[in-house]
């Protein structure tokens, strides 16, 4: 199996390359002898595309600033929703699958409800209008997509909200968590392990493609996973202390672009059509804690 992999140097595309290397030839643009591609060089993006006419083409690349795609819409618009629906015509001139990942970020936040697949959209800000117009764009242009949803990404890569945490809790005493924002924290090691196994079983004729929820299970506020984060650092030695983290509200932490109240995915759809466990939100959090604690020996 042959895959070509735009976006390897984010927190997805780095668990990607682990997660697929022993089960296909990846190719990836910027990585080894591969010359790097811009998003926003579209006509570049088919050239690279129909020159390794892979079996599938994996999209882990997108803008994700989120406050600052409110004013830059232009880029956001180009990188999350036009150059994914490039990729996935690309894609089918050369009769391969697509891969692309999306955000809880398409739908309101509103009740308390896990969200279906087949559920109403309504994005609360830029970021989010521009995700769901790419999932679109890459229905429209290739019949055989997995458009695989997920929340509140983290990695012992880049930047992300847990590692903020841990940063801020060595050095204060106090920290005040937003309470009133609930989803499911997941790891780009699940994701991309995930992805992978489904991959695996499309190829073999398991499965079926379209629009799917991949989170962890359970559910939390962004104050609890705090609480947790820090209780384990504490546990793995890279904390001494845990600082007191005050509650507050989304209204009391105001932010350029809205964020959802409810996050919650339902994830049963992927569960049962790809016969995976996805794990409880706390199993991929102690790893990472248990992961950063080790690269500090």
């Amino acid at each position: 199996m042959n895959i070509l992999l735009f976006g390897g140097s984010g927190q997805v595309g780095f668990e990607l390359q682990r997660a697929l290397a022993p089960v296909a030839t990846l190719r990836v643009p910027g990585f080894g002898d591969h010359p790097r591609v811009d998003l926003c060089e579209f006509a570049d993006l088919e050239k690279c595309v129909a020159h390794f006419a892979p079996d599938v083409v994996i999209n882990a690349a997108a803008y994700t600033a989120v406050d600052n795609a409110e004013s830059d819409r232009d880029l956001a618009t180009r990188i999350n929703a036009e150059a994914p629906g490039v990729l996935a015509r690309a894609a089918a001139k050369v009769n391969a699958a697509i891969i692309h990942y999306s955000t809880d970020y398409v739908f309101d936040g509103e009740g308390h409800n896990y969200r279906g697949e087949d559920e109403a959209t309504s994005p609360l800000n830029y970021y989010g209008a521009s995700k769901l117009a790419g999932e679109r764009a890459v229905a429209e242009e290739n019949p055989r997509h997995l458009i695989l949803r997920t929340s509140w990404l983290y990695a012992t890569q880049g930047k992300n909200f847990p590692k903020t945490i841990l940063r801020l809790a060595a050095s204060r005493d106090t920290l005040s968590v937003v309470t009133d924002q609930v989803g499911a924290p997941t790891g780009a090691p699940l994701l991309a392990d995930a992805t992978t196994q489904a991959l695996l079983a499309l190829q073999c004729g398991k499965g079926d493609y379209g629009v799917y929820h991949l989170v962890a299970s359970g559910e939390t506020s962004w104050r609890e996973l705090a609480i947790f984060l820090c209780e384990e650092a504490l546990a793995q030695g890279l904390l001494t202390k845990v600082p007191e983290i005050e509650p507050i509200t989304s209204s009391e932490f105001p932010t350029l672009a809205r964020r959802p109240l409810n996050s919650r995915l339902a994830n049963e759809k992927f569960k049962n059509n790809f016969d995976l466990l996805l794990p409880h939100w706390k199993v991929g959090v102690s790893q990472l804690v248990r992961e950063l604690a080790q690269t500090r020996l």
